[in-house]
This record gives structure tokens, C-alpha cells and sequence, in this order.
């Protein structure tokens, strides 16, 4: 299988923005009902062949249950309250209250901002490494920021995706380049003045997976080590993402309950900041990172902007062909998508601000299917009485967080978060 990168790099076309307006809105619907009926057999065309039309007739048809937009729900804490219950108990991880015991491992002047690497604790047990920049000309406490990398394929760094570093990896850099215009996004948001952490996303940087015997410049990452190399790493762990999660499944809890629960403790620590004003909390991120923007906010109440580029699509529409290189095991909530739809469990944000960005060329989603998540936030917002304060975006771009998009995106947050 290829990974997500080559993937991308090899179906990106703008076929896809083509089909988002040609399709009409009940096409794909249409299209299932008819092969739901289909013989024993019959292969549909889909990604798991003769199997499609058993597993697409078991997905929720119309509305979703929990959905706010089901007439019973009338007031958004009611729903809330129910639907992020859900949510949570889905998750399977629910570690015991632990004190987050920071400690400043290293301290930097960067020019325009202090950069800080810490690490606390998200559970007794659980000790994340993450990078604090701290803006040196604003006046303080400034706006905070989680900052959330993606996933991306390229394992063998987490949070110095979103961080310049000096001496930077070509092979880092590379990948800024083709994901992020080149940019260090979390640096980018430090010179605009607020104070952003950023964490090491478990099975990434330096929480990734490591086995007896590796060798040193897998352990050590050294400046000298060879794109061939840092290749083969990342194909093992591509590869080894399927054990780990039936492991942890195994174990009892979810991959994503994991990363989430990570997320909100790094709110807690943000918080805690003298430098931060904790009314002023923002969320950010691409692809894997848009995912965990859109949950951290669902989950969060202390979230009052968040951004969630490249991640935005109904789950139906992505069943027939779009599953194996968007659901992995660490985005799996078994169940999930019975009672809430993708942009259904994203609406819990409500009422934070909430920005998605998607590319029309992105391979990674079925084009109706995000033209339909976006309708959905949409009137979900606008139920709630807060349309003005859900913005919906499609660029005529592959599965990227380009230039364009981070201008639009720096303009909405000071208007959302700084007012």
C-alpha cells in the first residue's frame, strides 16, 4: 500500500474540484441504492470490492441520530452535554486527574520570541514533549495557541514541523515545502504575538516507535542521517501503525481517545501559563492536525477559535473508495459514525469560532461528501443563532496548508480571538 504522501502526490488532479460542483447533490446516494441490490460477487468498484454493498447498506442513512439538526435538539448545551457524552465514552480513555509537573528542559531567544522546550505530564504515566514560544513584543498575557501537527507518513519528527530549528533536516524542510509553503506555522503565529505550544502527537517526534536493536541514527536522528534512511523509517512505521492499533484496541482504549485526551491536557498546561490569557484559546492544524483541531474544540469548551484545514468530510460519501488512506487507527472511534456524522461531532465547537479550509483537489475525500459536511456546519451554526461565526472554505489546491490559506487563516483568528 502506498503511503498517504505518495498517495496524494499520485491522484491529486483537478478532477476532483470538477466532480465537487458537477456531482448533484443526491448522485452518490442514488448511485449506492442501486448497487445495494447488486449479486453475490459482484465486484461495485469499490476499494473492498464485492463486499461494498453489505457494509454501505449497515451506514446511517439520512440524518444522523445525534445530528443537532434532529428536531429534538433545541438547545445547544442539552445536545451538547448528550452528544460529547457520547463522544467521550466512545473513546475509551479516561486516565485518573495527574498533575502536569512542568519542567523547562531548554530556553532560546529567537529573535522575535523565546522558545522554551518543556514537558509535563497528561497522565501519571504519560510525559509529552512539546516546544512553548513565547512572543517577546506584546504585551502579556497574549492569546494562546495549540498548535497540532499532522500525520503526513513522516514519522520520525512531531512538533518540529510547526518550529523552525536551526540546522534543519533537508528532508524536514522538504516537507514543510510541500505541506505548509514552506513555513513553520507555529513560529509564524509566535511573531504575530501569541504564545504557542506545540506537542510531540503520540507514535511521532520523539514518541515515535523504536525497537531493540534500531540503529543510532534511528534513535538519535542526526543531522547526517540519509533521506534513504529516514525513507526507511518512516515505511516501517507506516507499515507498523496496524499493529499498534490492534494492540492498543486489544489493550482496551482507542488510539484516538489517546490523542485527544493529550490534546485537552496540553490546554491544561497552556492555561496554566502567566504569559497566557486563558480566555483567549485558539486550535490549529492540517490534515491529521485539522482532525484533532475539529475534536479539540468538540471537546473543549475552553477552545474559542479553532482552525481545521484539510480534514472535513461526511463519512458516508467516504466509504466506497476513500477509507484505506483517511481512517487509520488513529482516527478510529468504533461507533461513532452510527449516531454523529463527521461535521456533526465538529458542531460541538459551537459556539466557537470555527474555520475549515479543504482543498478541492485533495485526493484524501470524496468531493460531495465535503460539499456536504460543509452544509451541514453550516446549518448547524445557523440553528444555533451563530452563523457569522462558522466560516467554510474550499481552495482549488491538493491536501496542503498553503500560503493563501495561512493568510486567510492568521486574518480570521485576530478578528475571532483578539477582539
Amino acid at each position: 500500500m502506498s503511503t498517504r504522501r505518495e498517495f496524494l502526490n499520485e491522484t491529486a488532479s483537478g478532477a476532483l474540484a470538477a466532480a465537487l460542483t458537477a456531482v448533484a447533490p443526491d448522485a452518490h446516494a442514488s448511485g449506492v441504492a442501486g448497487r445495494a441490490s447488486e449479486t453475490p460477487g459482484a465486484d461495485p468498484g469499490s476499494d473492498i470490492g464485492s463486499l461494498y454493498p453489505f457494509v454501505q447498506s449497515q451506514a446511517v442513512k439520512g440524518e444522523f441520530p445525534l445530528s443537532f439538526l434532529q428536531p429534538e435538539f433545541k438547545d445547544v448545551g442539552a445536545w451538547k452535554k448528550k452528544a460529547r457524552g457520547l463522544v467521550l465514552d466512545l473513546l475509551h480513555y479516561s486516565p485518573p486527574p495527574s498533575d502536569p509537573r512542568p519542567e523547562t528542559l531548554e530556553r532560546t531567544d529567537c529573535g522575535d520570541y523565546i522558545q522554551e522546550k518543556v514537558a509535563f505530564n497528561t497522565t501519571p504515566d504519560v510525559r509529552v514533549p512539546a516546544f512553548v514560544l513565547i512572543p517577546k513584543r506584546v504585551s502579556l498575557p497574549a492569546p494562546g495557541v495549540v498548535a497540532l501537527h499532522d500525520h503526513g507518513g513522516f514519522y520520525l519528527w512531531g512538533k518540529e514541523k510547526l518550529v523552525e530549528q536551526p540546522d534543519e533536516h533537508p528532508a524536514l524542510a522538504k516537507f514543510k515545502r510541500e505541506s505548509y509553503a514552506g513555513r513553520s506555522i507555529a513560529s509564524e503565529l509566535a511573531r504575530r504575538g501569541y504564545v504557542v505550544v506545540v506537542i510531540d502527537m503520540f507514535y511521532w517526534g520523539e514518541r515515535r516507535m523504536l525497537l531493540a536493536g534500531d540503529a543510532a541514527d534511528w534513535r538519535d536522528r542526526p543531522r547526517t542521517i540519509t533521506h534513504e534512511r529516514i525513507a526507511a523509517f518512516h515505511a516501517r512505521a507506516s507499515g507498523a501503525e496496524e499493529l499498534v492499533g490492534r494492540t492498543i484496541q486489544a489493550a482496551g482504549f482507542t488510539w484516538a481517545g489517546a490523542m485527544f485526551w493529550d490534546d485537552i491536557r496540553t490546554v491544561d498546561y497552556l492555561v496554566s501559563r502567566p504569559e497566557v490569557d486563558p480566555r483567549r484559546i485558539a486550535c490549529v492544524g492540517l490534515s491529521v492536525g485539522g482532525l484533532r483541531s475539529g475534536h479539540l474544540a468538540a471537546l473543549d469548551d475552553r477552545i474559542k477559535a479553532a482552525m481545521a484545514v484539510g480534514w472535513m468530510t461526511s463519512f458516508p460519501a467516504q466509504l466506497e473508495r476513500h477509507i484505506k488512506n483517511t481512517i487509520g487507527h488513529t482516527k478510529l472511534v468504533p461507533g461513532l459514525y452510527r449516531s454523529l456524522d463527521y461535521p456533526d461531532v465538529v458542531s460541538l465547537a459551537m459556539p466557537a469560532a470555527l474555520l475549515v479550509i479543504n482543498g478541492s483537489k485533495d485526493a484524501l475525500f470524496e468531493p460531495t461528501g465535503v460539499r456536504r459536511s460543509f452544509e451541514k456546519l453550516q446549518a448547524c451554526y445557523a440553528k444555533a443563532g451563530i452563523p457569522d461565526r462558522l466560516r467554510t472554505r474550499l481552495y482549488d489546491t491538493p491536501h496542503e496548508f498553503n500560503a493563501e490559506m495561512q493568510a486567510e487563516a492568521w486574518s480570521w483568528l485576530g478578528k475571532n480571538l483578539e477582539g
